[in-house]
């Protein structure tokens, strides 16, 4: 079984994949509500395409996952990005692929920070949410509407993730 090594969430390597939501200094902020909060501004894009397609908000509760960790199956969302961001600090795994003729090319895993969240783009090959050190309620955002937006595929030779 060929390994993956766990990689930090950084912007630059993710981007192909997604965005990363989180409030840092280098996103676009701004105060509010006469200066009593800052809002940082425009941190993902929400997609829903599709015949009666709209943005749903909802929560999963996810349990945990120990490393090492066999990978045997990705999935993708043809019409809608899907955002994942934690109710509290917890850290987790955002696997994913880049597409290859329709198939899942080689997978990464990227170690998603307590105070971090992703959203996938639409049409990105991303394995199940996966915490790690506890079970977590995540918030999440995706798409609801009319076709079928979500296709799996098995690995013929799955992957090893690992620290």
């Amino acid at each position: 079984m060929p390994t993956i090594t766990i990689e930090p969430l950084i912007r630059r390597p993710f981007a192909e994949f997604g965005d990363i939501i989180q409030a840092t200094p280098e996103v676009r902020s701004f105060l509010i509500n006469k200066g009593n909060a800052r809002r940082f501004h425009d941190l993902a894009t929400v997609v829903a395409n599709g015949e009666d397609a709209r943005a749903i908000i909802s929560i999963i509760r996810a349990k945990p996952y120990c490393l090492p960790l066999t990978l045997s199956m990705l999935e993708r969302h043809p019409f809608g990005s899907q955002a994942f961001m934690p109710l509290k600090p917890a850290r987790f795994l955002a696997i994913v692929a880049p597409d290859d003729h329709g198939i899942p090319g080689v997978a990464r895993a990227f170690m998603v920070g307590p105070n971090q969240g992703v959203n996938y783009f639409a049409n990105v090959w991303h394995a199940v949410l996966t915490p790690l050190d506890a079970e977590t309620d995540f918030l999440v955002v995706d798409r609801e509407g009319e076709g079928k937006n979500l296709e799996t595929f098995d690995l013929s030779d799955p992957y090893i993730i690992e620290q």
